[in-house]
């Protein structure tokens, strides 16, 4: 059953999540945190966070990770298949009618409904990571974490492996973490 429900956590964000990796984060979040709950929110924001330190897509190391500790590696496999089942699957089945409407109003008009579900999708993800640094942290750290790391991505122009465990580091040594 564990498989099954592996499957079906990794699948329906990979059909749904449109926008790669960083628009089905909120979906994982979903099935993980809330539906089967193999994660607190504290839990998932961590596994983003070095998910998001290691090079490659985010999707299938989340899908990788996740499904290692629910079931070995074999759960890493089916986390990882699943993620990626949906685009292989429409791949080999609807290359033809991508290439052939790719310039459709109709294609262009439901692209630009999506996009702004994906970012209200994110925003509250966001939410709810401060909601619960903010818990678990402090508002001073929290606060001096969120304008560091906006400085040195925003401004100082730093890639984003670097923030994060920067971060990350800072975490260790001044949060006990």
């Amino acid at each position: 059953m564990i498989y099954w429900q592996i499957f079906v956590a990794f699948f329906i964000p990979g059909v749904v999540g449109y926008g790669g990796g960083p628009a089905s984060i909120p979906l994982v979040e979903n099935e993980v945190v809330g539906r089967f709950e193999w994660m607190s929110v504290n839990e998932f924001s961590e596994m983003l966070a070095v998910a998001n330190a290691l090079p490659g897509p985010i999707a299938t190391k989340m899908a990788g990770f996740i499904g290692y500790e629910q079931a070995g590696i074999l759960g890493a496999f089916i986390g990882v298949f699943a993620t990626v089942a949906p685009s292989l699957i429409l791949m080999i089945a609807l290359l033809s009618l991508l290439n052939k409407f790719k310039g459709s109003p109709r294609v262009k008009a439901m692209t630009s409904f999506i996009r702004p579900v994906i970012a209200i999708l994110l925003g509250v993800m966001a939410y709810q990571f401060f909601e619960t640094s903010y818990g678990s942290a402090g508002i001073v750290q929290t606060v001096f974490l969120i304008i560091v790391s906006y400085v040195l991505l925003e401004r100082v122009k730093v890639h984003p492996a670097f923030v994060i465990a920067g971060s990350l580091l800072y975490g260790a040594l001044f949060l006990g973490g």
